[in-house]
């Protein structure tokens, strides 16, 4: 129990669960289900991915200094929130009354060829009609919400982590 709440621990466990995400999302979601994910689903996937890289990084290299640790953590905690904030606009946009969801748009692939990025992003958080669409619940949550939760409990390891980053461990003889 205390390597899985050491710093190394703690960054192995975000890369398997990146890992573990990705993998329902692709083979599960897409394959499986015949689901095409919507420019949220794209946007809360890189975001996951930012983390796992960080996370990644910091178990590889497991630096010793403070500063580097922060670092790395900031890169980590940085692409979580980004994918809290996004699935928490996904779920909002999925409880909107019908008349007052966005109207779909022409698609992240013609945003990318069209627009400059920062519009791309601002295109895509403003959500459309496919955003909006619940097409599978598990224990009646759609996939939004369930990837919600796990962002927030993602969060909760992440504050977990800072804690570990600022503990001072007392030095063997």
């Amino acid at each position: 129990m205390q390597r899985l709440l050491s710093y190394r621990g703690l960054n192995i466990f975000l890369v398997v669960m990146t890992l573990i995400a990705m993998a329902f999302a692709l083979f599960f979601l897409q394959r499986y289900m015949g689901f095409s994910p919507c420019p949220l689903c794209v946007f809360q996937r890189i975001g996951i991915m930012v983390m796992g890289t960080f996370a990644l990084l910091a178990a590889l290299i497991n630096p010793k200094k403070t500063a580097a640790r922060l670092i790395l953590w900031l890169g980590s905690l940085a692409g979580i929130l980004w994918s809290l904030g996004v699935a928490a606009r996904h779920v909002w946009l999925q409880h909107l009354p019908p008349d007052q969801v966005p109207s779909c748009g022409p698609g992240l692939d013609y945003w990318l060829e069209a627009l400059p990025m920062q519009e791309v992003v601002n295109q895509v958080l403003s959500g459309s009609g496919e955003c909006a669409l619940v097409e599978w619940r598990f224990m009646g949550l759609s996939i939004p919400e369930q990837s919600l939760i796990l962002f927030v409990f993602l969060t909760l390891v992440h504050l977990l982590l800072l804690w570990r980053i600022f503990q001072r461990t007392p030095h063997r003889p």
